[in-house]
């Protein structure tokens, strides 16, 4: 990607692989508490967060990326993120193992999302930026929480919601 100015994202990690996504779409980060189970949505839906007597449908991203599950530690936290989409706006919480930093890359920085094969679909990438490290990869949420699966995380919420 190339291009003029920052993006400001919020680093994360699961596991031993660092995630971000931009800070415009983190309206909150939560200390760890397990949501309110929902049965019969898809295996990383977890189930509701309150957010002030608010439901918020709530995912594992480690289920959602394919990783292994982890039992939660004093570092989980819970991203609640507002999404915009076509036609609203999606407000989701995601559990992730520990939240790393709030930084800015350069869009000289990021790279294209590579074809990575099988472990992540490129399609849910915007890009990734090389570190000393290894790799953050910045995650494209409109994407990765829009296929058929989120459709249905979605509609769980708004029943336990209505």
């Amino acid at each position: 990607m190339s291009g003029v100015g920052e993006m400001q994202v919020v680093e994360f990690g699961l596991g031993n692989e660092v995630f971000a996504f931009p800070v415009s779409l983190v309206r909150e980060i939560l200390d760890y508490a397990a949501p309110s189970h929902l049965p019969n949505g898809p295996a990383y839906f977890v189930g509701l967060t309150d957010l002030r007597g608010q439901g918020v449908p709530t995912v594992d991203f480690r289920r959602r990326l394919g990783l292994p599950v982890a039992e939660p530690t004093l570092a989980t936290r819970i991203l609640i993120l507002d999404v915009p989409l076509a036609d609203r706006l999606l407000t989701l919480g995601v559990v992730i193992d520990r939240v790393l930093s709030v930084t800015s890359f350069e869009q000289a920085e990021i790279e294209p999302a590579p074809d990575i094969g099988i472990r992540w679909n490129s399609q849910y990438i915007t890009g990734v930026v090389r570190r000393d490290t290894g790799f953050v990869v910045i995650v494209d949420a409109a994407r990765i929480f829009t296929t058929e699966d989120a459709i249905a995380v979605r509609r769980e919420g708004q029943l336990a919601n209505a």
